[in-house]
């Protein structure tokens, strides 16, 4: 994909999300991430039954060709992921997430794997019921992918939802934290899924987690302390 069409897309992704945003403001007033969520799907639907009725626009086509040229890989975790959180971050009090670090880091680790365990757990379960051959090892790859909760999603409910100010705390804490364990945890689950058990250490997981969740929270600290001077 050519620069210029990289820009192009990221323009038509902004346009449709502020007029998005602008149709459930005005009419929907739903929160603003279930909202686009809702819209998004419709449009989605409305794509579908118009390609389906007039066969010559090529609708599907030009959506598919647009949609495979896209690394997604590196557009989540590289791109995407960078911005959800720094606008989940925004939002969130310093001191308070402090005061509770303990509860907020158990809930972010340990929470973050037994949620992708009990995940998988059901999913097979479910699976061999249905009769069909998912091995547990993929169970806990989709595990570990639905597990980390969205931070803007999570921000934007609270703002709707009354609740006590330390369990918002913990809540909007665990949803900025979790993604760095997600993303390790996916990692290794996938490439053990794949069959790249002997690429998988304990000192490579170390590494990644490190980069990803520790070197994460140290490059916005001193970024933020630079802006703030």
């Amino acid at each position: 994909m050519t620069v210029a069409s990289i820009f192009n897309l990221g323009a038509l992704l902004v346009t449709l999300a502020a007029a998005f945003g602008y149709f459930n403001h005005r009419w929907l007033k739903l929160p603003h991430t279930v909202g686009l969520i809702i819209i998004a799907l419709a449009v989605s639907v409305v794509v579908l039954v118009t390609d389906a009725a007039f066969p010559l626009l090529a609708l599907k086509t030009t959506v598919r060709a647009m949609v495979t040229n896209i690394d997604f890989g590196d557009t989540l975790m590289k791109a995407l992921l960078s911005f959800l959180l720094f606008a989940g971050a925004l939002h969130v009090d310093l001191d308070a997430l402090l005061s509770r670090r303990w509860v907020i880091t158990t809930m972010a680790t340990v929470g973050i794997v037994l949620s992708t365990f009990i995940i998988a757990g059901l999913m097979y379960v479910s699976f061999q019921a249905f009769g069909l051959a998912i091995s547990f090892m993929y169970c806990l790859v989709f595990g570990a992918l639905i597990s980390p909760t969205d931070p803007v999603a999570v921000t934007g409910i609270l703002k709707y939802v009354k609740v006590p100010e330390s369990l918002e705390a913990k809540i909007a804490g665990e949803s900025l934290f979790n993604d760095g364990v997600g993303v390790v945890l996916f990692t290794v689950l996938v490439a053990m899924a794949s069959g790249g058990e002997e690429a998988v250490t304990v000192t490579g997981a170390v590494e990644l987690f490190v980069t990803e969740a520790l070197g994460g929270v140290t490059l916005g600290l001193v970024s933020g302390y630079a802006g703030d001077r």
